[in-house]
């Protein structure tokens, strides 16, 4: 997605530890036409499956995902990282090892959101190591729900999550590979 690449060769910039600053326009300050025109790809990119939910986890993940979801017309599930007073006692949960927090989340989903007839995309904004993802799809898998795809907004293809999912089976549309970030240069697949 050359609009994409475009904006994070502008506007993103590399911090120690291959992370990928986007948080003028991705997951801190919301570019709404970028995030539509994202929705739109994964729209056309996902358009040959069927789609009755998406599914992302919080934070960075839900603005894309509610966009993406008004491009198919379906609900948003998002997982929660931590339990409240609110959230049903019947849970799908997995746990997740996050690589930009280096924290590891039990992550929840009420078991009234997703069911067997379902057919789930995965939308998060990054893919690094696989953990979130795989955990989301442990999380639909534990519905007897059917993993429709993961779309993934800008994937470290440097990082063996891509690998990961694929060995799996599971389609993968990522808009945008990063094959190195060394030397604080941003080299795209």
């Amino acid at each position: 997605m050359q609009l994409l690449k475009d904006r994070i060769l502008k506007d993103g910039y590399v911090r120690a530890g291959n992370i990928l600053k986007v948080d003028s326009f991705l997951n801190h300050q919301i570019d709404i036409p970028l995030y539509e025109a994202i929705g739109n790809e994964f729209k056309k990119r996902f358009s040959d499956v069927e789609v009755t939910k998406i599914l992302t986890i919080e934070s960075s993940g839900i603005g894309i995902a509610c966009i993406t979801a008004q491009s198919f017309g379906v609900n948003v599930i998002f997982a929660k990282k931590a339990k409240s007073k609110n959230l049903d006692s019947d849970v799908y949960t997995c746990k997740i090892d996050s690589f930009t927090h280096d924290k590891t989340y039990d992550v929840m989903v009420s078991t009234k959101f997703i069911n067997a007839d379902d057919k789930v995309l995965i939308i998060d904004d990054f893919l690094a190591k696989g953990k979130a993802a795989l955990g989301l799809i442990d999380i639909v898998n534990q519905a007897g729900a059917k993993v429709a795809g993961v779309g993934i907004v800008i994937e470290k293809g440097f990082q063996e999550g891509g690998v990961a999912l694929t060995n799996q089976g599971i389609r993968l549309e990522s808009l945008v590979v990063v094959d190195s970030l060394e030397n604080s240069i941003i080299k795209f697949r």
